[in-house]
């Protein structure tokens, strides 16, 4: 080993302990002052002895001696577990939970977990950071999250709101089934509903020009959650966002047809955008049914309208494109490019409403859902990993630990 590095391991173990020590004896301290009485009924514990405590912490194991009272009404009691609001045989202390939970939703497994705690200071088991997980994701899911108090002089803002959604494995019927069952289904992939939102007023961009969000929420809700209650809960956390407030709301999404059926129901007076890119691939089908596809006549085609698009000639692209209907009955095509062509007319015509690129541009307002997308990269890293097949709860679990931790509530949990 590196002698510098040799130096400093010894120096921090040895800080460690000059920390641990102290929050020892102050925790004991603790211990002495609690009142021999049940925190739940009041009364006076009877037959009272002394009792050995140890606890984890996030600077090494505390030992402490503790009064233990008998209650005709709960049987044997620790007032001070129930002071510090512990379970029963709990040894992790809230904040060394904390930093587990946090740690667990941010890598790529709960093996990679372990290593960084080991890294950062308080080695523990793969196993003993799932089971915290899991004991906080059935809690995670009951917590009533508070509104934000706005400032009593908040200046006016716009919202914005992406939704997207992406699949994840979980074990299928058949997951342990044996080698006779054909064709077993032992994998079954689920889709994970996700949004972002954010103001307006929070978008910037670094040194190199790149865009960036200085402050963003999201939601994230289980595999199966039906696009009703996805949208309550995209709300209700849009609520706490301000959306109440906003000057204008400005909605991003892709084709998705379930996501503009929510969207008329749940976000009618938002400005809605069909994603531009979502809306190039489309205009790219076209041309390749077309001249062809990678052809030089498909590729200008599809730059004239791209260009179109993109600087307020919308109108005039959804006119060119209902035109090619009427061509198209004229013209000797296979009947399966002119079905592809109808199909995707039909789309922007449904859409002619969401694709002012030019009037959000000079707005200011995103023209692509990238954000919502990179939401559902970041999670997939997490949760779609080379050979994790999940369970629903595992899955539902940390994917709310996950939330909560990105949108800074996980400490909610503990309050």
């Amino acid at each position: 080993m590196n002698r510098l590095q040799q130096i400093q391991q010894e120096v921090l173990a040895a800080g460690r302990e000059w920390m641990r020590t102290p929050l020892e004896k102050r925790l004991q301290a603790e211990c002495l002052a609690v009142d021999m009485v049940s925190a739940k009924t009041g009364e006076a514990l009877e037959n009272t002895r002394w009792r050995t405590m140890g606890l984890d912490t996030v600077v090494g194991k505390v030992d402490l001696k503790v009064h233990h009272g008998f209650c005709p009404q709960e049987g044997w009691v620790c007032p001070t577990r129930q002071a510090w609001a512990l379970k029963p045989y709990e040894r992790k202390t809230p904040e060394l939970r904390a930093r587990l939970t946090y740690t667990a939703t941010v890598v790529g497994s709960y093996a990679e977990a372990q290593k960084l705690a080991t890294i950062w200071g308080t080695p523990v088991s793969d196993t003993s950071i799932h089971q915290c997980v899991q004991e906080l994701g059935p809690q995670a899911q009951k917590l009533a999250l508070p509104p934000p108090v706005p400032a009593p002089s908040e200046p006016a803002f716009d919202l914005v709101i992406m939704m997207d959604g992406w699949l994840t494995r979980e074990r299928g019927p058949d997951w342990s089934a044996g080698p006779r069952r054909k064709p077993p289904q032992r994998v079954e992939w689920k889709e994970i509903k996700s949004a972002v939102i954010y103001r307006l007023e929070q978008r910037a961009e670094n040194a190199s020009g790149r865009g960036l969000l200085l402050e963003k929420h999201v939601v994230a809700t289980p595999p199966d959650t039906s696009p009703l209650d996805f949208g309550q809960a995209v709300r209700e956390e849009a609520m706490r966002r301000g959306l109440a407030r906003a000057k204008t709301v400005y909605l991003v999404m892709d084709r998705a047809v379930w996501l503009w059926d929510l969207a008329d129901d749940r976000f009618q007076a938002a400005v809605k955008t069909l994603d531009f890119h979502h809306a190039r691939e489309h205009l790219n089908t076209i041309a390749e049914a077309l001249y062809g596809t990678g052809t030089q006549r498909a590729k200008d085609w599809l730059a004239a309208q791209v260009k179109s698009l993109r600087h307020g000639d919308e109108a005039l692209v959804v006119n060119r494109l209902e035109d090619l209907i009427k061509s198209q009955a004229q013209a000797r095509r296979p009947t399966k490019s002119r079905k592809t062509i109808a199909r995707e007319v039909k789309y922007f015509r449904g859409h002619r409403d969401h694709i002012h690129y030019q009037d959000r541009e000079n707005e200011g307002a995103p023209l692509g859902s990238g954000a919502v997308e990179s939401l559902g990269k970041q999670l997939q890293r997490r949760m779609r990993g080379c050979g994790q097949f999940w369970r629903r709860s595992g899955l539902s679990n940390l994917l709310k630990l996950s939330v909560l931790a990105k949108n800074d509530d996980l400490h909610l949990l503990w309050n």
